[in-house]
């Protein structure tokens, strides 16, 4: 699978023209680090901001680190950007869409927001900002500001998504306003489940309108199994497998063998953010190949077993309505498990509407749905009725 995966991200990466020669900004500057007394806040409050760029499409960006809570219920420091349109802000304010991204790694360094080419990684961005929408995009927890990254914790990225879209409004002079649709792809497709699923509990204040989820990373356990057998799929249960040591104090080692380990940590700190990243990951894929766990399944080890089932999205509120995407050839969530997620949506009531790309993987999929994507975001900000493709009455 790694292959795969990574040759879509070859081409995803060469669609926007991505240098590779390129050197990230250095990841744990002063502007990423907040002092203990700095945390005191509410969640979505703002630590600090810098200048980014004022000249994507007229836009201006705005670097953001902003207050948000941790697994423990403390208050946490989390990094991410906001961009608003040019121009005078409607009557109550822009319109935002809250951007959760991809895989990117697992460690501070790995922050989209330190990448040099953060705007390109952001599909439909022209449009969105064409259509007057502004745009929160956070980091999440741990890329950025010190870690560890909670890697595929739903709760930590839902509330770091819905504090984005607070400091977004909380910007001075920006004109942002609180009606919000969620958008993610993989990674950020489940943050922005979470996301919905903790607003109306954690995040009242902010009106989420609907969610957009790209080849989302819903059931956690019946991903790793499909993919465990492949080079990939050991490659992102290393990932996994490294932030849950660190997070939860799920013990790596009595899972993986110790002449594996060494791999583990240098996959640790190698982004997915140019082709440049591709080779490392391809060779120690195939060395985990050839020796990486002690036990067949480890999602049927505890505390393992139990942990993925916590990070396993559920159903949502019924009054959010979503919009899934999914490629009919990714090799990364597999198309079924998706489906079965939909379906259990549209049993417990949701307005969901599916969008299949036959021939898609997973590296292409939110650029290849950007357009409708935009599109149905637009459709929920004028508040005309969500579309559906569930069977029967919803």
């Amino acid at each position: 699978m790694i292959d795969k995966f990574l040759s879509a991200i070859i081409a995803a990466l060469a669609s926007l023209a991505i240098v590779v020669s390129a050197s990230p900004v250095e990841a744990q500057s002063a502007f990423y680090r907040a002092a203990p007394d700095e945390l005191a806040g509410p969640p979505g409050s703002i630590i600090r901001t810098e200048p980014m760029s004022d000249s994507w499409f007229g836009a201006k960006t705005v670097r953001v680190l902003y207050r948000s809570t941790g697994l423990k219920g403390e208050s946490i420091a989390v990094s991410g950007a906001v961009i608003v349109p040019g121009g005078t802000p409607p009557p109550g304010g822009w319109p935002i869409v809250a951007w959760a991204h991809p895989t990117t790694g697992i460690v501070p360094h790995c922050a989209p927001t330190l990448a040099i080419f953060f705007h390109q990684q952001i599909p439909g961005l022209r449009m969105m900002l064409e259509h007057g929408f502004a745009i929160a995009a956070t980091d999440y927890p741990g890329l950025g500001t010190p870690g560890p990254h909670p890697y595929l914790v739903g709760e930590s990225e839902g509330r770091a998504v819905l504090d984005s879209v607070r400091a977004a409004h909380a910007l001075p002079g920006a004109g942002i306003g609180m009606r919000t649709v969620l958008w993610g792809h993989s990674q950020g497709g489940q943050a922005v489940l979470y996301a919905a699923k903790l607003a109306k509990s954690y995040a009242p204040d902010v009106s989420v309108l609907g969610l957009v989820a790209a080849a989302p990373a819903t059931d956690l356990g019946a991903l790793m199994r499909a993919d465990i057998a492949t080079a990939g799929g050991k490659n992102l249960l290393a990932m996994t497998l490294w932030s849950w040591d660190r997070v939860f104090s799920a013990p790596m080692r009595e899972i993986v063998v110790p002449k594996a380990i060494p791999d583990v940590d240098r996959l640790a700190d190698i982004c997915i953010e140019s082709i440049i990243d591709i080779r490392p990951r391809q060779l120690i894929g195939k060395y985990l190949s050839q020796e990486f766990l002690k036990v067949p399944d480890p999602t049927a080890k505890e505390p393992w077993k139990d942990l993925l089932a916590q990070n396993t999205i559920g159903t949502l509120p019924r009054e959010i309505p979503v919009l899934m995407a999914q490629g009919t050839a990714d090799n990364v969530v597999d198309p079924p498990v998706t489906a079965s997620y939909v379906k259990r949506l549209c049993a417990a009531g949701s307005t969901v509407e599916t969008l299949l790309f036959d021939g898609v993987g997973h590296g292409m999929i939110s650029r290849d749905a950007a357009k409708p994507s935009v599109d149905w975001i637009s459709h929920r900000f004028a508040g005309n009725p969500a579309p559906t493709n569930c069977p029967g009455p919803n």
